[in-house]
């Protein structure tokens, strides 16, 4: 998963090098910018959903979120996101019962965001921050999820995003990241044990976003 990640963010990386001999570069870079330091400063700033899939133990997962960030001179957002996620119900022999796993994540963004006045462009938002997860069991007889063990972890979750710009408010984006959290596991001592290889994957996610860009 992991070399799956590094060729993606390859990829977008070669298309932003194709963006830079195209023509309309040119014109691009002839626009004024607006700068963190400049007199005029350029300032926005979006709210976002997020949806998305990963693999979580080795089980169809899905992900869904949001974040809120400031944006300075249309290049660099920074703000506070949050995920959460919960993997496919399965039967899991040792206990003699459905199992899944469930929990979240959250912290501050920074998105550097690459060409933004394209209509098709880039940016890599990064996560920082903390989270937990739990092992939940399903009892049958009474219907009720029962929480079998949990446990917190850090993470860095780096992204690559491809951005559409479909009005002046109004922005999509098609995006993967690679989680990568710190120790954990959760479970039942001797006799079922999740650790952090079950986060450490990567996602797929689609995120609207709507603000002054």
């Amino acid at each position: 998963m992991k070399k799956t990640f590094i060729i993606i963010v390859l990829l977008v990386l070669g298309s932003a090098a194709l963006f830079s001999q195209d023509p309309g570069f040119q014109y691009y870079k002839s626009r004024d910018m607006q700068t963190l330091l400049g007199r005029d400063r350029a300032g926005g700033g979006y709210a976002s959903f997020t949806t998305g899939y990963s693999n979580i133990n080795g089980k169809h997962a899905v992900l869904f979120g949001g974040r809120f960030s400031w944006i300075a001179s249309h290049s660099i957002g920074i703000g506070l996101g949050a995920t959460g996620f919960i993997n496919e119900f399965h039967y899991e022999p040792s206990l003699d019962k459905d199992v899944f796993l469930t929990g979240g994540y959250g912290g501050i963004y920074i998105e550097p965001i690459l060409l933004p006045r394209f209509p098709v462009h880039l940016s890599f938002p990064i996560l920082i921050g903390a989270g937990g997860i739990s092992f939940i069991s399903k009892d049958m007889e009474f219907n009720d999820n029962l929480v079998e063990d949990s446990n917190v972890f850090i993470l860095i979750e780096p992204s690559a995003e491809l951005e559409l710009n479909l009005t002046k408010f109004f922005r999509i984006a098609f995006g993967a990241s690679y989680r990568m959290p710190s120790q954990f596991d959760v479970g039942l001592p001797g006799t079922y044990s999740i650790d952090v290889e079950s986060l450490k994957t990567v996602s797929y996610t689609v995120t609207l976003k709507l603000g002054k860009f």
